[in-house]
């Protein structure tokens, strides 16, 4: 299993860790991503993370979510991970990035600098069911509403990247 890219707040790569280690009591810094992909109709693709998640299993979140491998660009991370997860793939950009760290119970953390990827698929979707426990598009509105109703059925880097990249969805 390839190791991921620990990073400073600065998002300059220190080290390689294996994942795992990564994730455990509050964390290590490390690079990450989300993809969120919206149709011609400017929905949303949400997926349901598999039962089988150590962290946020059975939570609703952004179409797939990762981290970068040593030498892979964003973009390129994104690319695969959509594709292993969602079984498509589609151009991603950029729109940017931010720090978090999240607490899930007492079996361990996310600690990551996210970059955040926007992408356009109208296609058929392939979801792989050991990362995918559902999937659904929806529009930007009724998300909202849903969010701020049932926020427990949401991850937390979910959530924050709505505040703070799609307050209002262009896309």
């Amino acid at each position: 299993m390839p190791k991921i890219i620990l990073v400073d707040e600065n998002d300059n790569q220190i080290g390689l860790e294996e994942k795992l280690k990564c994730h455990l009591g509050k964390g290590i810094l490390h690079r990450a991503f989300s993809v969120f992909v919206f149709n011609d109709k400017k929905e949303l693709l949400l997926q349901e993370r598999s039962a089988e998640k150590m962290l946020w299993p059975l939570y609703w979140t952004n179409t797939c979510c990762s981290h970068s491998i040593e030498n892979e660009e964003y973009e390129e991370a994104g690319q695969r991970r959509l594709k292993e997860e969602m079984g498509f793939n589609c151009t991603l950009e950029f729109i940017g990035k931010f720090q978090y760290q999240a607490s899930y119970k007492n079996i361990g953390s996310e600690n990551e600098l996210c970059s955040v990827l926007v992408g356009k698929y109208n296609g058929e979707i392939f979801a792989d069911p050991k990362e995918v426990a559902d999937y659904r598009w929806i529009n930007f509105e009724e998300l909202k509403k849903d969010v701020s109703e049932n926020p427990e059925k949401y991850t937390p880097w979910f959530k924050m990247e709505l505040e703070r990249f799609f307050e209002d969805s262009n896309y």
